[in-house]
């Protein structure tokens, strides 16, 4: 039974329904075939949008940095990708774009360089190390008449070079010495020569040493070079006897002038004052130079340290043999008489003239091969045997001072090894060197004698008190 609420849907034809669905088909299929130009355009739009999405990607991360550059937080990538194209836009409508600056080539900086002069190093080998050409050598030492002192080069010797920025040379420099540099710098006609000198600061120094093993090498561990041991040496000499008198345990003090270039140590002057305590007995030296200008060495209370003759004419030497009327001679194998002192030393070791004299002789003596014989005075007449080789400007006729070098040490002669042959004689009569009495020189002049000890009594009172100071560290 059918109500009026539910009525069927109306019925049409089975054919008409037939030809409908057809229809249907036949559109389909020529929508297919024959699409329209709207969907063709829309296809088109959207393959274009998707064709490249790296560049896509590429323009979002531009934006992207952009923003975080300028500290603006971005929203999408989109976004900024559409505000930076019409900032972009803007500003050229804004401002005119510049045109492109001029490439300027960047200047090379100037360089420096430096080399060590090695074993085989020439000039030429120096320029070539650091990339100029061996030619240029020429031009540099034919510059100037003084230039040629960089070519006299020494092993360990530092060359600095300074370049141009086309790498032309502009300056040679080098140090000779902790006082001394030269310098090449270039000018319009070639280079200009200079020689500094730095002035050194004088300065007093102190050192205090306890005497072990030899003399030097106790000084040397003091801290006291070898030319100021030799000067000590030399200043005690009259009273000390340091081939056979040092004994283990002698002191020594010494104030001397030290030279000073920007803090550091570059040389020495002259021994102040000093004192030396031999076996028991301390003898003291004060350095004065008088009115004149002539400078000696003096005792603390004014006497003079310079007697007629030195106790010793070579410095740190062995006793190989004393003075003897009965010496069996090692050579002939006989008693004779050894009526001098042989000093044992290194072959080549100088030797000194005992006192001022003329020389009587300097050529060759029999057995004593080359030998030097001074006249002091009406007096005394000094002998020096077995020489190596007389010393510059000693020759016969001629006069020495006392402590000069006159000759070196040798063989010359009967002698069985590097020694000196000293003989002493008194009007003709040959005495004993190591014991022979001495006569002083003159002492400090009365008028002279107050400006003396306003100078050596406070070197005296140093001396005391470093040693004081030194020996109370020690102990700590």
């Amino acid at each position: 039974m059918t109500t009026e609420s539910s009525k069927a849907p109306p019925l049409y034809p089975k054919t008409h329904l037939l030809a409908a669905s057809g229809i249907a088909a036949l559109l389909s299929l020529a929508l297919l075939v024959f699409p329209s130009s709207d969907v063709e355009a829309k296809k088109t739009t959207l393959s274009l949008e998707l064709e490249s999405p790296a560049e896509q990607l590429t323009q979002d991360q531009d934006a992207a940095d952009a923003v975080q550059a300028t500290n603006e937080p971005a929203t999408s990538p989109f976004a900024q990708i559409d505000n930076s194209a019409e900032d972009t836009q803007e500003t050229a409508q804004a401002e005119p774009v510049p045109a492109p600056a001029p490439v300027v080539e960047e200047k090379k900086p100037a360089s420096h360089r430096e080399v060590i002069v090695t074993k085989g190093d020439t000039l030429s080998t120096l320029f070539e190390k650091v990339g100029l050409p061996a030619t240029s050598v020429h031009d540099v030492l034919a510059s100037d008449r003084q230039a040629k002192q960089f070519s006299q080069l020494k092993h360990g010797q530092k060359l600095e070079f300074e370049l141009s920025p086309d790498g032309q040379l502009t300056n040679l420099h080098s140090k000779l010495n902790d006082l001394e540099s030269i310098s090449l710098t270039k000018n319009d006609k070639g280079y200009t020569f200079t020689r500094t000198t730095a002035k050194p600061t004088v300065r007093s120094a102190y050192v205090h040493g306890v005497i072990n093993s030899s003399l030097s090498q106790s000084a040397a561990r003091a801290g006291l070079s070898h030319s100021l041991t030799m000067d000590m040496a030399s200043v005690f000499g009259y009273d000390v006897d340091f081939a056979q008198d040092i004994r283990q345990g002698d002191e020594f003090d010494v104030i001397y002038e030290q030279k000073v270039v920007n803090g550091k140590a570059v040389g020495t002057g002259p021994i102040l004052s000093a004192r030396f305590t031999n076996r028991g007995k301390t003898y003291t030296a004060v350095r004065y130079t008088n009115k004149q200008g002539n400078s000696s060495y003096y005792t603390a209370d004014g006497n003079s340290m310079r007697k007629a003759f030195i106790r010793t004419p070579v410095d740190f030497a062995r006793i190989s043999s004393k003075f003897s009327m009965g010496r069996k001679h090692p050579i002939l194998n006989k008693i004779r008489a050894h009526k001098g002192v042989d000093y044992a030393a290194p072959r080549g070791t100088p030797i000194k003239a005992a006192g001022d004299g003329k020389v009587l002789l300097a050529g060759r003596r029999g057995g004593y091969g080359n030998t030097v014989i001074l006249q002091h005075g009406n007096t005394y007449t000094t002998l020096y045997g077995h020489m190596q080789g007389f010393a510059k400007g000693v020759k016969t006729g001629g006069t020495v001072k006392q402590g000069q070098v006159i000759g070196y040490i040798g063989t010359t002669g009967l002698s069985t090894g590097p020694h000196l042959h000293y003989e002493f004689q008194v009007n003709g009569v040959h005495v004993d060197p190591l014991g022979q009495k001495v006569a002083m020189a003159d002492p400090i002049s009365k008028a002279e004698r107050a400006r003396f000890l306003a100078q050596s009594q406070p070197l005296m009172a140093r001396m005391d008190q470093e040693k004081s100071t030194q020996l109370a560290s020690a102990k700590r």
